[in-house]
């Protein structure tokens, strides 16, 4: 009995270990997004860093939506291609950062090419999902494609992902 309990231990220890880590600076999971990361101030776009990324890991993605939008989940950050030697984007980032990470962005649903923050109608908090994607390749999509066009070209090539949610709420 103390064998198995001592084996079940190591295979959760490992099994969390190892798994695929996103998190922001600026915010906690589940806390709130500073107003500098929303269109109510700078919009810029949070720090964020990763760790234990999968052995095989090619490339990185990352997508940020408000599945509690009015009508649909709104897109945020379409952002793929992140060399899987980055281990964090700084706040604010660039597009020639980005360019010179070899990182490509694609079209948010404001209709912009990069970030663009939390901007709820006034009411109830609205959940921010930032979901990095661990990938065995690097896709061959061009700049501006959608989440929708991301998201199928991932399929059958996501190594693992994770999410770090913030909160974010306009009064």
């Amino acid at each position: 009995m103390k064998k198995i309990l001592f084996f079940l231990i190591i295979i959760s220890f490992c099994t969390n270990t190892f798994a695929l880590e996103i998190k922001s600076e600026v915010f906690k999971q589940k806390g709130y997004i500073p107003d500098r990361y929303s269109c109510d101030a700078q919009d810029f776009s949070p720090s964020l860093s990763w760790s234990q990324v999968p052995q095989g890991t090619k490339s990185l993605a990352i997508i940020c939506d408000d599945p509690d939008a009015p009508f649909k989940i709104w897109v945020h950050w379409v952002i793929f291609n992140i060399p899987s030697g980055i281990s964090s984007l700084e706040e604010n980032i660039s597009k020639e950062k980005l360019n010179e990470l070899s990182a490509v962005e694609g079209l948010n649903d404001f209709g912009r090419l990069g970030y663009n923050g939390p901007c709820p109608p006034a009411g109830k908090p609205h959940r921010y999902f930032f979901t990095l994607y661990a990938l065995d390749t690097t896709l061959s999509l061009e700049e501006g494609v959608g989440k929708k066009e991301l998201v199928e070209a991932m399929q059958g090539h996501i190594l693992a992902e994770t999410k770090v949610i913030g909160l974010y709420q306009r009064k």
